[in-house]
């Protein structure tokens, strides 16, 4: 059988894959995979934990696994994620990266934590960082506070995210909430300082009995830093940023090899279909951006938690009155202002509506997809792209071209093939849905 090989170019890097992650869901994955082609590994991204037999069937240097873990219970986020961290170990893998949001969603009872106290365990690490800054995308850490932009993450809408609202910007307390370990701070004035200076201030914290080591970190000369200080650390926690830099500190050190890739943009053609399941603010911008543009249809909530398979006939008979011949983009969206949102939730209840929401998304995914010729597919919000991809039955993707900071175009394996944009909700400018689907042939 022929290798799943994530691009044409050659790598000194042998199987099994050098590098093992784990992202608590799968935008984050897609986010995480191309910093690290753009760091110049070959990713292959699994939707599922793998088999031992799908993992012998590719031949990559880093493997990540997209769970949809983060708004689940914490002892199901540990249990899934332990899974995944063994197959990969059991894999070969060296090196292990757990992947959560850069604006660090979570909740104080949620999973964050947990998962990096049992990944610790797992893997008989002493400590870890957490970094969850990713500068290119606005998210930085300055003495432990987290900001998005300008503004500190309680007051930059996240605090209204339906789901996980993060309503304390401080990353070391936060967690300190959710982990059993100590936590603590390699601050500003020690990253700027150098990798030396990082790698002695790890030190002093890990010898006074800190294991989660929260890292300041405003730019990106910071991350390349903050990558060489770690690179002997077989644990690494954090958003996707510092993932571009981690590949150059091992290559540097000649603990791997690998030579640069040349991701591409998946030669798809067919109908393009945009779910937006996002309430964030970045995509309500980019749904009223594309509405003039796009044949778009709203989900009507309280409908739809009335009598959903009436509304999803409804869905159904408006995407067959656009036609074939119409070669605009169809555009789905439950996209509401934080008033709407917590209406519909007290009304009907937060996971019933979360829920129902999922599920009409994957339904008209999967319908337009079987029946009515849709190839080319952007989802906006990582629960709903979960939601999305489980109905698909995609098991892996190619990590193709990068659209904008953390997200790229993907192609699925299986018939038919389909070009695939993943975004988290937060990211992408007011135009990416028309700056995506220009991209493609």
């Amino acid at each position: 059988m022929a290798k799943f090989d994530p691009d044409i170019a050659e790598t000194s890097a042998g199987s099994p894959a050098w590098l093992g992650c784990v992202a608590d869901d799968v935008t984050g994955a897609t986010d995480l995979a191309i910093n690290l082609v753009q760091g110049g590994l070959r990713v292959v991204q699994f939707l599922s934990i793998p088999t031992a037999e799908e993992l012998a069937d590719v031949d990559c240097d880093a493997v990540v696994v997209g769970m949809k873990t983060r708004s689940i219970l914490a002892e199901d986020a540990v249990a899934k994620s332990m899974a995944a961290i063994d197959t990969l170990q059991k894999y070969g893998c060296q090196r292990f990266f757990f992947k959560y949001c850069s604006t660090f969603d979570s909740t104080p009872q949620g999973n964050i934590g947990p998962v990096a106290d049992a990944l610790l365990e797992q893997l008989n690490e002493g400590a870890a960082i957490v970094c969850p800054a990713f500068p290119r995308n606005q998210r930085t850490v300055y003495r432990g506070h987290l900001f998005v932009g300008d503004r500190l993450l309680n007051d930059s809408g996240m605090e209204h995210h339906p789901l996980n609202p993060m309503t304390d910007s401080d990353i070391v307390r936060f967690l300190g909430v959710q982990s059993v370990n100590r936590t603590g701070l390699v601050d500003f004035d020690v990253v700027h300082a150098g990798s030396a200076a990082i790698e002695a201030q790890i030190q002093r914290l890990v010898d006074s009995g800190v294991r989660l080591l929260v890292t300041d970190c405003c730019n990106d000369s910071d991350l390349g830093r903050l990558a060489e200080a770690v690179k002997e650390m077989r644990l690494v926690t954090g958003g996707s940023g510092i993932g571009r830099y981690l590949p150059e500190a091992w290559r540097n050190s000649g603990l791997l090899t690998s030579s640069a890739v040349k991701p591409r943009i998946p030669n798809i053609t067919g109908r393009s279909l945009v779910l937006a399941g996002s309430c964030s603010r970045a995509t309500r911008r980019q749904v009223q951006n594309a509405l003039s543009e796009f044949a778009s249809f709203e989900i009507d909530v309280a409908q739809l938690m009335r009598d959903p398979s009436a509304h999803q006939k409804n869905c159904m008979h408006w995407i067959d009155s656009i036609g074939d011949e119409n070669t605009r983009p169809a555009m789905v969206y439950s996209t509401s202002n934080d008033e709407t949102v917590e209406r519909m939730q007290r009304e009907f209840g937060r996971d019933s509506v979360c829920g129902a929401i999922e599920n009409f998304h994957a339904f008209v995914a999967k319908t337009a997809i079987q029946r009515l010729g849709f190839r080319r597919l952007i989802v906006a919000g990582g629960e709903t792209s979960g939601a999305v991809v489980k109905a698909l039955e995609i098991k892996r993707l190619k990590i193709g071209a990068e659209i904008c900071a953390g997200v790229p175009w993907t192609e699925s394996d299986g018939d038919p093939a389909l070009a695939i944009a993943l975004k988290s909700g937060n990211f992408g400018d007011d135009n990416f849905f028309k700056k995506a689907l220009d991209m493609l042939p």
